[in-house]
């Protein structure tokens, strides 16, 4: 069960546009709906697969679903604008997908639009005007931990760049937020180099990664890691070769948090997590049925791309008693280690937590 601290905390990642709802839309539909759900890649990731739970659970508890039809496996984007043309096949009213690439789904974006169908990118953005999309700000989430591990260095230093899936939209605007904290601190090195190396967001390539890091002896001469949510892979594999640890930061993950805040576990461990919450699915079904049933909805001003909700992301160390404060309020009991600890978003969601963890749709 969530605790109270943590729906207050939380209320700061709330979207910066919030639904407005109206009386009477446009739409006759009878809230029968059938939806359809497309995630491209990292099967087997916590964050791809609290997902796509929670995009079932909204489904469920929105009591406006008949049918949520999930296509959930690794692909490239070619693959993916397949599905979603599979998806226009099955005759859905609405799409949510998080995208492979911001351009090159967008012709079986235009041809959903054709059809009347809704189109909803979570997670990241694609550029089809007619595309609505709905995702933490992923600029500003790899900016703010970046900044804060330079800071922690005084400015200078080695840092291990450890990126997420390449090509992937969220990855390029973090590898943007990256940089722009890079330019602060001019005195900061990068390894093993400024493009630093793609993890996949998958787990056991981030063990492989760390663990050849380590073997090299390439892990003697850093002085920060820099992680894209793939942490607590690297703070097992730093441990289990009895190393010192370096400053770290990760994502708002169950396990990588429980590691911040265990420091007799894990003594000497100094990190931050950012939150980006995986609770994107569930919000993005939940602006599909806002959409098809002709409701308003408000939208950013500073976003790059038209008809974006941009969700804002928040940084906590175990640094600081406030940092430690934050973190403890994050906890969930009895959540999959590697699933990010924001379930929720005010406004956009109305599942439970129990919903969301047992990760059943409509007619499941």
């Amino acid at each position: 069960m969530l605790k109270n601290a943590w729906f207050k905390k939380f209320a700061t990642i709330v979207a910066i546009a919030m639904l407005a709802v109206s009386c009477g839309g446009d739409s006759d539909s009878d809230g029968n709906y059938h939806i359809g759900y497309s995630n491209g890649g990292g099967v087997g990731n916590g964050f791809r697969e609290e997902q796509v739970c929670t995009a079932k659970a909204e489904a469920l508890a929105s009591g406006e679903i008949t049918q949520l039809t999930t296509i959930h496996r690794n692909t490239d984007a070619a693959g993916q604008l397949s599905d979603i043309r599979d998806l226009i096949a099955a005759d859905v009213d609405a799409i949510v997908f998080n995208p492979n690439d911001p351009d090159a789904l967008n012709p079986a974006l235009e041809e959903a639009n054709e059809a009347g169908i809704r189109t909803i990118s979570v997670d990241a953005f694609v550029t089809n005007e007619d595309t609505y999309n709905l995702y933490n700000n992923q600029i500003d989430y790899a900016y703010l931990g970046a900044a804060w591990l330079f800071d922690q260095l005084g400015g200078e230093g080695v840092v291990y760049y450890m990126r997420g899936f390449a090509g992937h939209p969220a990855d390029t605007d973090r590898h943007t937020g990256f940089l722009k904290a890079l330019d602060e601190n001019p005195d900061i090195e990068v390894v093993p180099t400024i493009e630093g190396v793609h993890t996949g967001w998958d787990p056991a390539t981030t063990t492989g990664l760390i663990n050849d890091f380590i073997a090299s002896g390439q892990y003697d001469g850093i002085d920060g890691i820099w992680t894209s949510g793939m942490d607590s892979q690297v703070v097992d594999a730093i441990q289990q070769a009895n190393l010192d640890f370096v400053p770290i930061v990760g994502a708002d993950l169950g396990a990588f948090v429980a590691q911040l805040l265990d420091t007799g576990g894990y003594p000497g461990l100094e990190g931050a997590a950012v939150t980006n919450t995986a609770a994107v699915g569930g919000a993005g079904v939940g602006l599909a049925i806002a959409l098809l049933n002709g409701d308003d909805v408000d939208t950013a001003d500073d976003a790059l791309q038209p008809n974006t909700v941009l969700l804002v992301p928040v940084l906590a160390e175990n640094t600081s008693d406030d940092g430690i404060e934050l973190l403890e309020s994050w906890q969930v009991d009895g959540l999959d280690p590697l699933w990010p600890l924001g379930l929720q978003i005010e406004g956009w969601t109305t599942y439970t937590p129990e919903q969301a963890v047992a990760c059943a749709g409509p007619g499941e």
